[in-house]
């Protein structure tokens, strides 16, 4: 079914709060579905949480089977409410910014920390967006293996649900809301050393297990993203 087009403009917590008292079911059975916790739909379904990005998750489809939605309603609901709602970037936070420049070429990471003015901060604020990009999209393919998920999850003593919610919140983190705990479980791990040329702005990554014995700008290629099982970026 197609959802009428008012209904098509809700945020997607309104969506989810109305189809679940249409259809009679829980906001528990829909998180049991999706695989997180219930208090991931709750915050949802109040607005608490926004809404993640269509490409970063792959909640909506199991959403929309479970709730008998059109196949882009809540795609839809979630595009419009991340546009309407888009912060101003703002940067990483100081613990953030050090440890990604401490992955970053030594001579570039050096000329980036003394570049001031805002334009500076604002290509800062790219790069590693950029940077962000590659590794979300190598964690992204984990939510496809649930054996290595579940696993990792009975090693570090967690509910599935719980783990696969930290690898959920990753992919949706931007450089404002990166942690040090984000870059300590999932950045580093991946990537082994980045660089940038600061005049034609081509971002050059070498991954984890891709590491060039020389370490110079020369060394660094095009990589693309790598994927480890290890969410937690052990070793």
């Amino acid at each position: 079914m197609t959802l009428p087009a008012s209904k098509q403009s809700s945020t997607v917590g309104e969506l989810l709060g109305r189809r679940l008292r249409e259809v009679n079911r829980s906001a528990e059975q829909l998180a049991e579905v999706v695989q997180v916790p219930a208090t991931y739909i709750d915050d949802l379904i109040s607005g608490s949480r926004r809404a993640p990005l269509p490409a970063r998750t792959d909640i909506y489809e199991k959403m929309t089977s479970f709730l008998r939605l059109g196949r882009n309603d809540l795609v839809s609901c979630a595009r419009s409410e991340r546009a309407a709602t888009s912060p101003t970037a703002l940067g990483p936070e100081a613990g953030v910014r050090r440890l990604l420049l401490d992955l970053c070429e030594p001579e570039t990471a050096r000329v980036l920390e003394r570049r001031q003015s805002r334009r500076a901060k604002d290509d800062l604020v790219d790069f590693i967006q950029r940077l962000l990009d590659i590794t979300q999209g190598a964690v992204r393919r984990l939510l496809d293996d649930q054996v290595s998920l579940r696993l990792a999850a009975g090693q570090r003593g967690m509910t599935y649900a719980a783990l696969r919610l930290n690898v959920l919140e990753f992919l949706d983190a931007t450089p404002d809301t990166l942690t040090t705990d984000d870059v300590t479980r999932f950045v580093q791990p991946r990537i082994a050393r980045w660089d940038v040329d600061l005049d034609t702005r081509v971002l050059r990554v070498a991954l984890r297990g891709q590491e060039p014995r020389d370490r110079g700008r020369r060394g660094l290629g095009e990589a693309r993203p790598a994927i480890t099982p290890d969410v937690e970026g052990e070793g």
